[in-house]
């Protein structure tokens, strides 16, 4: 029985993501048919040349940057709250965004100290790829290490904001040290941004994702282990060590890579796991793996285009429309856990 209703909802999400793909691309300062946005998509006739060219060339990588985004933060939002069994751990929360902006701001504001050959290097899209990867599995690490000794919940959390302060604090320091221009390119990235992606930048987010996912996926079957404790996964026979760097590795690059490209995104990877439990009533991560993947990608396109509604002459900022989401959803956990609910 409960297999069937899976299906049913894993076919409606299909659906929906389709669905919400296309008015991601239709909607904005200008409107475009959804018929239209279809045609120019799979190529079934003729479409306007100025929305053809707002298509392919502005609309689409935006809708597919954002399908990325959603799908890389909720796996990864899903993997550590399994790993650390904690119901509030997330990208955002545990400090991994936090630590990928200290890569980024040490590439950014740090390349100018050398020599202009190694500078082009660090501020391409690779360096900037390779030093927020290296930040996010940094504070990762550090994380899991403090938290081995911690048993309570809420004590890990506050450890995560503390490393979270910690590299925010020697952010503001370069920052002080800083040019105008760096101050500046720092800034906008800081602010999150899923349109300005040229499609080679989206080619390599996308294989980034693809490979975080492929690797999360070894993950699967020690995943529903891990929430009974060490202990049960070891009687179990699988290799914690192995699991664990799985899930680090997997973790960082998807974080990584994600606000490389896009900047700090809040509450994705927080909310998303647990509106997949709630909307599948299951904690199988075979179940929930797919589930976090399809409701990440739609709440993520779903956000991108509440940002960018009809009517609107400017695009609000998506970190403003996924804390909106994500912040009630923190609270009712936090209630929840209180047992006040």
């Amino acid at each position: 029985m409960k297999n069937a209703q899976h299906k049913i909802l894993f076919t409606a999400l299909l659906l929906f993501l389709v669905i919400t793909f296309l008015l991601n691309i239709s909607f904005g300062q200008v409107a475009i048919p959804l018929k239209e946005v279809a045609k120019s998509i799979f190529g079934f006739g003729n479409v306007k040349e100025t929305w053809e060219y707002i298509i392919i060339n502005f609309r689409l990588p935006k809708a597919i940057t954002a399908a990325l985004v959603g799908i890389g933060l909720s796996i990864s939002g899903l993997l550590m709250q399994t790993l650390f069994r904690n119901p509030l751990a997330g990208p955002y929360v545990l400090g991994l965004s936090s630590g990928s902006s200290l890569g980024v701001a040490f590439v950014i504001m740090g390349a100018s100290i050398l020599p202009t050959f190694l500078a082009e290097i660090f501020l391409s899209s690779f360096g900037i790829l390779l030093a927020s990867i290296s930040g996010s599995l940094l504070v990762l690490s550090l994380v899991f290490l403090v938290s081995k000794k911690l048993k309570d919940t809420m004590s890990i959390l506050i450890v995560g904001l503390m490393f979270s302060s910690f590299t925010g604090a020697i952010v503001s320091v370069l920052t002080y040290f800083s040019t105008a221009e760096q101050l500046q390119k720092f800034t906008f990235w800081s602010m999150g941004n899923l349109g300005n992606l040229s499609w080679v930048q989206i080619s390599i987010l996308s294989i980034s994702v693809i490979f975080g996912v492929f690797i999360s996926l070894f993950s699967i079957k020690s995943l529903d282990a891990f929430l009974l404790g060490e202990n049960y996964a070891k009687s179990l026979g699988i290799n914690i060590k192995k699991q664990r760097n799985l899930i680090f590795i997997a973790t960082g690059i998807l974080a990584g890579s994600i606000t490389a490209f896009v900047g700090p995104i809040a509450f994705v990877g927080l909310a998303v796991p647990h509106i997949s439990k709630l909307v599948f009533q299951t904690s199988n991560h075979k179940t929930l793996f797919f589930a976090t993947i399809l409701l990440g990608a739609v709440i993520m396109l779903l956000c991108d285009t509440v940002s960018q509604l009809p009517g609107l002459d400017f695009t609000l900022p998506i970190n403003a429309i996924t804390s909106i989401l994500g912040a009630p959803v923190v609270i009712w956990l936090l209630v929840r856990k209180r047992g006040i609910s």
